[in-house]
């Protein structure tokens, strides 16, 4: 099995720090993993939480992070000034969809609505075949744990076949979840039951 070719990360992840400072550590972790893998961490461009956690461990690295921020955010002063590379998108819609036009992969880290709304998001595109992007969550702490029996909700309740359900990398490690992406195949099972 060929591996992918991945050369950019978009990384979901909370804009707050969250209550343990495993977060932080662990998105530290991913950071210096990504630069250190050659590959550009694609964000949403804040100084705010994990988010800048993540961008700022990269860059201290010697990695490329491509920011991508709302025109509101920039206007309130949250756009990151040490980036690679900065986009200021019009609305949040824009923002996201530039996000997922950059990145070969995708990760999600602890965070809150936003960073559950991006993760479902591309699991969705890749589920419809709107797009054919690896999508991991970086279990850190075991935060997804939760969110992860509601997924085996759906696949019991008939709502998601239980192949979609392993569509998704999950690891506690941020190693481990990079190579898991690196040799993702598509499910090729249809989304209907």
């Amino acid at each position: 099995m060929a591996l992918r070719s991945i050369r950019s990360v978009a990384v979901f992840c909370g804009s707050n720090h969250g209550a343990s400072e495993t977060y932080a550590d662990d998105a530290r972790a991913l950071g210096r993993l990504l630069a250190k893998a050659g590959m550009t961490v694609v964000y949403g461009g804040t100084t705010n939480g994990l988010m800048a956690v993540v961008a700022d461990a990269a860059l201290a690295a010697g990695g490329k992070v491509h920011g991508v921020t709302t025109e509101t955010l920039h206007l309130r002063g949250q756009s990151h000034p040490g980036l690679t590379r900065r986009e200021i998108a019009p609305s949040l819609q824009l923002r996201k969809a530039r996000m997922v036009e950059l990145a070969d992969a995708f990760i999600a880290l602890p965070g809150g609505i936003g960073t559950v709304e991006e993760l479902m998001q591309v699991w969705s595109m890749n589920q419809l075949s709107e797009i054919d992007k690896p999508v991991g969550i970086l279990n850190s702490a075991g935060f997804f744990g939760a969110f992860l029996q509601f997924i085996d909700h759906m696949v019991d309740t008939k709502f998601l076949p239980a192949a979609h359900r392993h569509s998704i990398c999950v690891d506690a490690d941020a190693a481990g979840l990079v190579d898991q992406l690196g040799s993702y195949t598509r499910t090729d099972v249809p989304k209907w039951l």
